[in-house]
């Protein structure tokens, strides 16, 4: 009986040519994606519960399986270099990569430009140079690396950039007058699921009433 071949799971798993220090770094980069997703949105959903951040993990979500859709589709080959790197047997394009990073900074610009977000807006030129830099980076991380063409990674960017944009309209033109309803739901306020886009600044807002009830503590603890 013949052993099928194995097959990696590709998540976390980046090659890179040993002793090269820039694919080193870039193997790194190429990792954000997983990062956001695992790091950021899930912990997102354990600690903060806000349908912003739901909604806009979902766009990333549906983002995805329509570039699954368009490579099974497509079925474009991948660079040569895929010999090496064992990813002949998926396609190239259009680069999943620099879709999702796209996607990502093309959406947290656009809140942040709302003024939509935990942070002040005199931060938000920094945040976006960082998100950005990011997307650049991954995307020509995926072509150092040699697991995307040029056209790949453009059409991956072109895309993930299209539809954050489009996602983005509809969550704050169109799903946004729902939020109410979903926070007065039985699901949300069993699970503390809120809405704080109509506050500019989160984290201030927090600070300022985390210091009141302690104050308020501490005068109520006096007075007993």
């Amino acid at each position: 009986m013949t052993t099928p071949p194995l097959k990696a799971v590709t998540l976390t798993h980046v090659r890179y040519q040993r002793g090269d220090q820039l694919g080193h770094f870039l193997a790194w980069v190429s990792l954000v994606p997983v990062f956001i997703s695992l790091g950021g949105f899930v912990s997102h959903f354990i600690f903060r519960r806000e349908l912003q951040g739901m909604f806009f993990a979902l766009g990333l979500l549906i983002s995805q399986f329509i570039n699954e859709f368009i490579k099974t589709s497509v079925q474009q080959a991948r660079p040569e270099t895929c010999a090496l790197l064992e990813t002949c047997d998926s396609h190239g394009w259009p680069s999943s990569h620099s879709q999702y990073m796209f996607f990502f900074a093309v959406y947290f610009t656009l809140l942040t430009s709302k003024r939509i977000g935990f942070w002040d807006s005199k931060n938000n030129v920094f945040l976006n140079f960082m998100t950005w830099s990011l997307a650049l980076l991954t995307m020509y991380s995926r072509v150092y690396l040699g697991y995307h063409t040029v056209a790949q990674v453009f059409a991956g960017a072109t895309l993930g950039s299209f539809l954050g944009a489009s996602w983005f309209w509809v969550v704050n033109s169109i799903l946004i007058h729902y939020f109410p309803a979903i926070e007065e739901s039985a699901f949300a306020r069993q699970f503390y699921i809120k809405d704080t886009s109509h506050i500019h600044n989160v984290l201030k807002f927090e600070y300022d009433n985390a210091r009141a009830a302690r104050e308020n503590r501490v005068s109520d603890s006096k007075s007993d």
